[in-house]
This record gives structure tokens, C-alpha cells and sequence, in this order.
């Protein structure tokens, strides 16, 4: 949830007590009132949640694995019975089909869609998205099992990291709640005396591919997954932990991963990293991520840059797989925004008149109907015989604030070629 969020020890609305709030039996799969730690203000902290799971913890109590209904999975987590109030009877709000929509599509699962099948044609007016059936039912069509956040939190080099959601790490592990994972090789560990044993043998201190950037602390290293096959298992284990859309794959050989690194006296320390199949001819990129403990410091921007950086050179205009999820897709609406802008302000600097949506495109390798969503979302975009932007004074200061950029100049990378072999699918 975002700015309106606030903890409940500062609400005076009245709630029930926790006599009050246990009465009935608590079925899986039900729905009921239950006492959430955050919520919006002037609201009541009790909200209509799921019951996904039930477990035994340490002191032996039952618990209750709760996903609220309007908040995001990373806001799940496990309740004691007094928390949840099976006294009253969940009523829910439903969309009437005759109404217009009142909330707007989710997103992060646009696709060509979202446009009509001219869409690329400037011709085409930028209309408001309509609501998606798909996106409010998406928990429904998962198995409970990967619904339910299976470790609490992992520890990572010498960070404590809270886990958002599900990722499928062998059974012995979930028991013990707490992992432990060497941040250089992606080994992972259930004790906390094996992880201080393999800490002392451990020799690697950098990603096991070649550095193809390195600007100051920040590096780059390209990755082949049919080479390095169990470090990308393991890194895709890791990154499932915080990303909920990501589909895992075993058989990592049609995908090359990039992982960006900080450097300092100890090693070369992961910061996130993306990923792009091979043989793909529209995507420039599978998955990404940012590292929870680096975020909001714009390194997801530079991920982001450096995607478009290696289309520049390959001289292949894409897009990234869709659906995103939700940081995810303001990371990329946000950098969107500040790359077309940047560009249309210098071209009618230099050049004034008019420019085409294909123009934009061929200038930033942002896909077309990428630009099209971007003046859709920023709203200066619209149609009065052919589509016509305007820029505000605010929107050109926006793209000129100093940011983290990729230096061209210190990439050293040429695109890979593989045979037919190296590129299919083992079975």
C-alpha cells in the first residue's frame, strides 16, 4: 500500500476484544475479519482477509496464514487466532457489469491489448484502459501451496532480508524459517554453522562470468546459463523470494543473465540483475530485479538502462516480457517517461516541428506501443486530427534531474552468436 498507510497503535477506531474476536471454528479457505497491522487512515484495522494456511510456531500456538483482500501479497503473513474476528459475516463489494469501471486496469499485465489492433498507427486516439477480468482474479488461478510464503527471511551476506513470497527451496528448508546465503556463490544453507564454515573456504568474490561494464563501485557481468547452470538455479530461487510474476525454469540454457554488482574491499556484492532469452526477437528482457536492501537508491534504473544499452547495440528496437509487477512497472514507466521526454525536448530544441511515434522509437529502442502507453499514463498525449504532445516545464525539469546513468563508453560488449544446439530446450 502506499503514502495513506499508517500503524494501528495510532488509530482510535474502536475494535473488537480479543474476547470478542474468537467465537467460531476458523475454516481454510474462508474469508474473514482480521486485525491487520497497517492500514489507511480513518480506517478500521480490521479488513477482509483469507485464510490460506495453519501451522504449529515455536511456543506451540496455531497460526493462521492470512492474505488481506486489496493489499499486496508481501503484505501476508502469519496471525494468531486473536487477531481474526469470525463473529461477523464478510461482506464484500462487487462490480456491477452495467457499471463503468471504477478502478483502473491492472497494469502491470498490459500487452498489445491495451491498444487496438492499429495501435501503432498514429491515427489512433490514446483511450482510458478498461478493467481486466484477469487481473482480479489472479490469486484464484495459483495452488494454495505457492500462495503461502514458505521461509519468513533469509540471511544474505550480512543482511537480514525479509521474504515477500513464495519460492520452491527444498522442504527441510521451509521447517527452519530462516536460510542462509553465501552473496557471492548463491549457496544456500539451513544451519548457521555451515554458513560460517563454507564463509571461510569460500573463495569466489565475483559473479562467475565476464565483466562487460565497470563504472567506479558499479560492474557488470554477463552470464550464460548453460554454463553456470546451478549459480542461475540459484539465483532464481533467490529472486523468487521477492518477485511474485516470475515463472522458474530449471533449464536455464536459453537464457544469459546480467548482474550488476557494487565493488569494495571484500568483493564484488550483487545488487540485482536481469535477464533476456537468447533468441528472443521482440523481448530485450525476461526478469528483473533490485535487491530489497537496494532499493529506492536507482539502481533499478541503471538495470533498466543497461537492457536498452545492449538493444542499442544489437540494433534491435524491444520490449520487456510481460505481466510486471508492481515496482516493476513503475520502475519502467518512470524511466520511460524520462528517456521520451529527454528526447522530445531535445528534438525540438534542435530541430523543432513534428515527430512520429516510429521516430521516438528508432531514437530511444522503446517499442512503439511502449511509447504510446508512456503519453498515455503522462496524459500529453492526444488526438485532434493526428496525435499532438505538450510538454510542461515541470515534466522537462523531471528529466533533467541528476541521476545514475550508464557511460557507453565503459561497455565493452558484443552481442554472443549461438548454434541451433546451444539454444533449444534439454528435456
Amino acid at each position: 500500500m502506499t503514502n495513506d498507510i499508517c500503524p494501528d497503535s495510532g488509530s482510535s477506531t474502536s475494535t473488537p476484544t480479543d474476547n470478542e474476536l474468537q467465537e467460531h471454528e476458523i475454516t481454510i479457505n474462508n474469508k474473514y475479519y482480521v486485525k491487520t497491522k497497517y492500514h489507511r487512515k480513518n480506517e478500521s484495522p480490521m479488513q477482509i482477509a483469507e485464510v490460506l494456511a495453519t501451522r504449529l510456531n515455536k511456543d506451540g500456538n496455531l497460526e493462521y496464514y492470512v492474505h488481506f483482500k486489496d493489499f499486496n501479497k508481501r503484505l501476508d503473513e502469519w496471525v494468531l487466532e486473536d487477531r481474526i474476528d469470525t463473529s461477523k459475516e464478510v461482506v464484500e463489494m462487487k462490480l456491477s457489469e452495467s457499471s463503468p469501471c471504477t478502478t483502473p486496469r491492472d497494469l502491470t499485465e498490459f500487452d498489445n491489448s491495451f491498444f487496438s489492433t492499429s495501435s501503432l498507427d498514429e491515427s489512433e486516439s490514446l483511450t482510458q484502459a478498461g478493467c481486466s477480468s484477469q487481473s482480479l482474479g489472479v490469486l484464484e488461478k495459483k495452488p494454495i501451496k505457492s500462495r503461502v510464503k514458505n521461509l519468513d527471511a533469509i540471511w544474505f551476506g550480512e543482511h537480514y532480508l525479509q521474504t515477500w513470497y513464495f519460492s520452491p527451496y527444498p522442504q527441510e528448508y521451509t521447517e527452519a524459517r530462516v536460510i542462509y546465503i553465501c552473496e557471492f556463490c548463491l549457496n544456500h544453507f539451513i544451519s548457521e554453522k555451515q554458513f560460517e564454515r563454507h564463509c571461510k573456504k569460500c573463495t569466489i568474490r565475483h559473479p562467475p562470468g565476464n565483466e562487460i561494464y565497470r563504472d567506479g563501485e558499479i560492474s557488470f557481468f554477463e552470464i550464460d546459463g548453460a554454463r553456470q547452470v546451478t549459480y542461475c538455479q540459484n539465483l532464481s530461487l533467490l529472486s523468487k523470494l521477492f518477485l511474485d510474476h516470475k515463472s522458474l525454469y530449471y533449464d536455464l540454457i536459453p537464457f544469459m543473465f546480467y548482474i550488476m554488482c557494487r565493488s569494495d574491499a571484500y568483493g564484488f556484492h550483487i545488487i540485482g540483475y536481469f535477464s533476456k532469452e537468447k533468441n528472443s526477437v521482440e523481448h530485450n528482457l525476461a526478469c528483473i530485479l533490485t535487491l530489497p536492501h537496494f532499493q529506492r537508491q536507482g539502481y533499478g534504473r541503471l538495470l533498466i538502462e543497461m537492457s536498452y544499452e545492449l538493444a542499442k547495440i544489437e540494433n534491435k528496437i524491444g520490449t520487456p516480457e510481460k505481466p510486471f509487477s508492481d515496482l516493476g512497472l513503475l520502475s519502467y514507466q518512470k524511466y520511460w517517461q524520462e528517456i521520451i521526454i529527454e528526447v522530445l525536448h531535445r528534438y525540438h530544441q534542435f530541430h523543432g516541428g513534428e515527430i512520429t511515434i516510429e521516430e521516438i522509437s528508432e531514437k530511444t529502442y522503446i517499442a512503439q506501443r511502449d511509447v504510446l502507453y508512456t503519453l498515455h499514463t503522462l496524459g500529453i498525449g492526444s488526438y485532434q486530427g493526428q496525435t499532438a504532445i505538450r510538454l510542461t516545464d515541470a515534466m522537462i525539469v523531471m528529466s533533467k534531474n541528476k541521476k545514475r546513468r550508464i557511460d557507453r563508453s565503459k561497455l565493452d560488449w558484443t552481442p554472443p552468436v549461438f548454434t541451433y544446439n546451444q539454444l533449444r530446450y534439454t528435456k
